[in-house]
């Protein structure tokens, strides 16, 4: 069994900074900003005690509402020190959906930023609290939001009703280090300290209660497989508010003394020079972002000959992604982790000495400490290697649960610790995994199981497809049909019967798409996920197919 580490969040920060204190930690190139380990940990300590300063408590849950801000890595580390749990809000959220997360998790404190492209922060969350211009900062009182009594602006201007994040930094000198370390010592590794809602691919999103002993070695331990040391410095332009920045990120690096060099906002320019101008060695990203980087007119003007490794995840890798990446961007070790929110995220990784075939057809084997299993979906029975079924995982990074929805928890994790993860899989001898599809996303027509990975995988392969969507939508005959929505490379033509031409004779008749749309873009979740639903919702309404 893989050493897993002991420390809690805000310990491990303790430790690495003791060992590596004049390591880059933190690296805004834009801002001139740049902190060593020494430095970033003082930091997070004296914004601890202004936490502490201003009420909170450990088991407290502090809602953060920004993209890749400083302070947002700050706080993560901060609110860790005092046991405070960090909620963490999706960027993309606006009225309904910030009133739901600041409700459903009983969140006493937000931190916000000014706005995020075209939503603007104040107004949104006035709207949802509009006592919040007229009250006194930290005494927030509404019937709608009851449990919200305190906002933190993140920036230079402080709007009605708010405390400025650098005013709290400052309330922290009339704390003791003492103060501190006597909450500190309190903090066990076993307690929640994080809590992400999960992307609400389906439903209501749910509040997955993360520990730092979930959280600190899922980073370590992906950072492992990148064979990450303190020489290394990590391009981050995957979302903080998602486990992929905080986790296999932020944590990863962390774990290792890495330095952490964000891209505030998504931009494959930004990347571009980021990675020159720093000279990273590793870069993260999902899919898409890897081929907007790919694509930029500019690519072939940087020097990104100091990458090394990272991690392409998110959603299923196209294999000539992954090749691009490995050629073009010198990503000769990069590999691609899957898992959920609800297991701190990862469950496999492929390592860094996998062939490149093993790395673009599976996503790996169980990281170190991770159990992994396929099982039948109708009985439950394990599966031996090469039958498909669910993908189940149980070990130090599955989730204490979802806040306050114990049904729904049980629904996940089973009374022997095992989580289910809602994905078809099929395991190699190996221990390789292939993720299939969803259970859910499965095309069931006339009969025949299609599973959309497969046709995507394949239309990657025509030259002139940049991304593909598969999805199924309803038929009266069939009971399903299958769709593709395809986002051209940029300067080129196709037509509906090139594609269907292109398919003839190289996949099943009944896998070819009935229906194709050529589209600039997919609904995403702002963690980078493509919402399938939603395809086929559009395509339901354009295609008259209600009935």
């Amino acid at each position: 069994m893989a050493q897993q580490l002991e420390y809690t969040v805000g310990g491990l920060l303790d430790h690495i900074a003791a060992r590596y204190p004049d390591n880059d930690a933190l690296v805004y190139p834009e801002r001139g900003l740049r902190y060593s380990y020494r430095e970033f940990n003082e930091l997070c300590r004296q914004v601890a005690k202004g936490l502490l300063k201003l009420g909170i408590k450990k088991g407290d849950n502090i809602a953060i509402w920004a993209y890749n801000v400083p302070e947002w890595v700050v706080l993560m580390f901060a609110g860790a020190k005092i046991g405070a749990v960090l909620v963490t809000v999706n960027t993309a959220y606006k009225t309904a959906e910030l009133e739901y997360i600041l409700n459903q998790s009983d969140s006493t404190t937000l931190f916000m930023v000014k706005s995020w492209k075209d939503t603007d922060y104040v107004a949104t969350l006035n709207e949802v609290v509009p006592e919040l211009a007229t009250s006194e900062p930290g005494k927030l009182d509404n019937a709608k939001v009851p449990f919200l009594k305190t906002v933190v602006f993140i920036g230079d201007e402080t709007p009605a009703g708010m405390l400025n994040f650098a005013r709290v930094a400052e309330m922290g000198k009339e704390v003791t280090d003492a103060e501190l370390a006597a909450v500190e010592a309190t903090v066990d590794k076993h307690d929640t300290i994080q809590m992400q809602y999960t992307s609400g691919t389906t439903g209501f999103p749910k509040g997955v209660m993360l520990t730092s002993h979930n959280l600190v070695n899922n980073g370590f331990f992906i950072g492992e497989c990148m064979k990450f040391t303190d020489k290394d410095r990590l391009c981050i332009p995957v979302p903080f508010f998602h486990c992929f920045g905080s986790v296999l990120a932020v944590l990863a690096s962390v774990s290792h003394g890495t330095a952490m060099v964000p891209v505030e906002i998504f931009d494959p320019l930004k990347v571009l020079q980021t990675i020159e101008k720093e000279r990273c060695t590793a870069v993260h990203g999902v899919p898409t972002m890897f081929i907007a980087e790919l694509e930029h007119p500019e690519f072939s003007k940087f020097d990104l000959s100091t990458l090394r490794t990272g991690i392409m995840a998110g959603s299923v890798c196209p294999i000539e992604v992954m090749k691009r990446a490995v050629k073009d961007m010198h990503l000769t070790e990069i590999t691609s982790v899957y898992g959920q929110t609800e297991s701190s995220p990862g469950i496999t990784q492929t390592r860094t000495e996998d062939s490149i075939e093993l790395r673009v057809s599976t996503v790996g084997r169980a990281l170190p400490g991770a159990e992994v299993k396929i099982v039948d979906i109708e009985n439950g029975a394990t599966l031996p290697p090469g039958k498909q079924g669910e993908l189940c995982a149980r070990g130090y990074m599955v989730m204490k649960g979802y806040y306050k929805m114990p049904e729904e928890t049980a629904k996940v994790i089973d009374s022997d610790g095992w989580l289910h993860t809602g994905d078809l899989a099929v395991m190699d001898e190996n221990g390789y995994c292939k993720i299939t599809g969803r259970i859910k996303q499965m095309i069931i027509r006339g009969g025949e199981n299609i599973y959309p990975k497969e046709i995507e995988e394949f239309l990657y392969t025509h030259p002139k497809v940049s991304d593909v969507q598969i999805y199924g939508v309803p038929d009266r005959k069939y009971g399903e049909q299958v769709m593709a929505a395809i986002i051209l490379k940029k300067g080129v033509e196709m037509t509906e019967d090139e594609v269907k031409e292109f398919c003839k004779g190289k996949i099943a008749n009944y896998k070819i798409p009935k229906y194709v749309k050529f589209v600039d873009g997919y609904p995403m979740t702002a963690s980078g996920k493509i919402q399938k639903f939603k395809l086929r919702d559009m395509a339901i309404k354009e295609l008259h197919l209600e009935e």
